[in-house]
């Protein structure tokens, strides 16, 4: 096939940009609906690719555009490989009145049916509105390039109805969706790198591997503090964890960052790594992580990509402003989805896991396949000073200001020594084995190598 068309935003140059050799075939005839799909080939795995026609009325989609993107989710359905939607639309067409938004219904449907049986990726490059932005919501994974724009409603609408001012950027673009609506789960720093993204996330989806359990070892404990009170950031960890030069891909990298998620490989096979980082109020759960996190595990649940959960956690964020939001009720759904969870799934607790935070970082009580800990790791209702200054709150107060520090220490080594610690999480099957931290990887990769590979019976609801 020979390219004619010199608008950038013409969907087949889009998809050439996009596949193997840039060469692809149609699924249907090319009309003027605002909408192409084809099957191709990316990085070597089947695919099925619809595309907006954003050089026909904005790409606004009416019936006959719409049934392009069912008739590409049912051969992508019949053949279980994954499908990539290149939105670009206006939203619905007003010359098709209401059939249009039928039609819309239809498309939600066929993504709804198909959640969580193929991975659905989004590709977002230009403004996607009403029908068009949902679209996307409903998908497993949407990559924002630097002039796409998502929103319900136009800038227009919301100042006609709101009285608000506001320009497409601020309302839907990256700004928007990287920090306040957790909707993008990829803002890409330019159209080249979103492509990229794609690329990579299909790979990781469609070409899973096989774990190699003989993995190199290396000493983890130098990218994590001994103080149990210093910051860090996890992603290093997470680098040295996974394989070097393949696929990484960390999803709403500035939405709730206390709570990191990466889809990678370990010994050749991909995995899912959900991490707390201190770097962020502490590595601490709150309301928008425990959601942030609940969707990753069904996500990897769903297309069978075993876990591994890095837990150092201090407990779930305090405060009157969490219960509102949804504390509880955003926390419970990430207790759902382990609880619910069939892939392998270990966890590393590396400093400490205390409280309900320690139950819903993959706990063995939660099915976890395995739960490995440092040997200076600690497990508990909370920390070991906040514990005593509780316990013993009586003997502190009576004891001199200048006393009352070193008696904390004290009786806090004490009371670790009887309620936390690995050896006593051991002890009651809340941890099932300690591991040096030079030996961790290789530990890690026989566990999900040894499990059954079994993958979750659910949908992918976007939480």
């Amino acid at each position: 096939m020979s390219l004619t068309a010199v608008d950038p935003r013409d969907p087949e140059l889009r998809i050439a940009r996009l596949v193997d050799e840039g060469k692809f075939e149609f699924l249907i005839p090319r009309t003027a609906c605002g909408m192409i799909a084809v099957t191709s080939f990316i990085k070597g795995n089947k695919v099925v690719i619809f595309a907006s026609d954003a050089t026909i009325k904005s790409g606004a989609l009416g019936v006959d555009g719409s049934r392009v993107i069912v008739t590409a989710y049912k051969a992508a359905m019949g053949a279980q490989v994954p499908v990539i939607g290149i939105w670009h639309s206006g939203g619905a067409r007003l010359s098709d009145g209401v059939a249009s938004l039928d039609a819309f219904g239809e498309v939600f449907q066929s993504m709804i049916s198909a959640s969580g049986r193929i991975p659905q990726l989004s590709l977002v490059l230009g403004p996607t509105a009403g029908g068009g932005a949902y679209g996307p919501a409903l998908t497993d994974v949407v990559v924002l390039a630097p002039e796409g724009r998502i929103f319900v409603t136009g800038p227009d609408v919301v100042k006609s109805v709101t009285g608000e001012d506001i320009d497409m950027a601020l309302l839907g673009g990256p700004e928007a969706h990287k920090k306040n609506s957790g909707l993008a789960h990829i803002i890409a720093g330019s159209e080249e790198a979103a492509f990229e993204d794609i690329r990579n996330l299909t790979a990781l989806f469609a070409n899973q591997g096989f774990m190699t359990p003989d993995v190199e070892d290396i000493n983890l404990s130098v990218f994590v503090p001994d103080s149990k009170i210093r910051t860090y950031e996890v992603r290093p960890l997470i680098n040295a964890i996974l394989d070097t030069e393949t696929e990484q891909i960390e999803l709403l990298s500035m939405w709730a960052p206390n709570m990191t998620t990466i889809i990678g490989r370990l010994g050749g096979a991909t995995v899912g790594v959900l991490a707390n980082n201190p770097a962020h109020i502490a590595g601490v759960l709150d309301a928008a992580a425990g959601e942030k996190a609940a969707r990753f595990v069904r996500t990897c649940d769903a297309f069978g990509i075993p876990l591994i959960v890095l837990a150092d956690v201090q407990g779930f964020l305090p405060g009157a402003g969490q219960e509102w939001e949804g504390a509880v009720r955003r926390g419970a759904k990430l207790l759902h989805a382990f609880g619910e969870s069939v892939v392998p799934r270990v966890t590393l607790i590396t400093r400490r896991a205390y409280g309900g935070a320690y139950v819903a970082m993959n706990s063995k009580a939660l099915g976890a396949t395995r739960v490995f800990a440092w040997p200076h790791a600690e497990v508990s209702v909370m920390g070991a000073v906040a514990a005593v200054r509780v316990l013993h709150r009586r003997i502190l107060a009576d004891l001199p200001a200048e006393q009352r520090e070193s008696m904390e220490l004290e009786l806090a080594a004490e009371h670790e020594k009887v309620s936390g610690g690995v050896i006593r999480a051991i002890e009651i099957g809340a941890v099932d084995e300690m591991v040096e931290p030079r030996l961790t990887r290789s530990a890690l990769a026989k566990t999900i190598a040894d499990a059954p590979h079994r993958r979750g019976s659910h949908g992918n609801i976007p939480l």
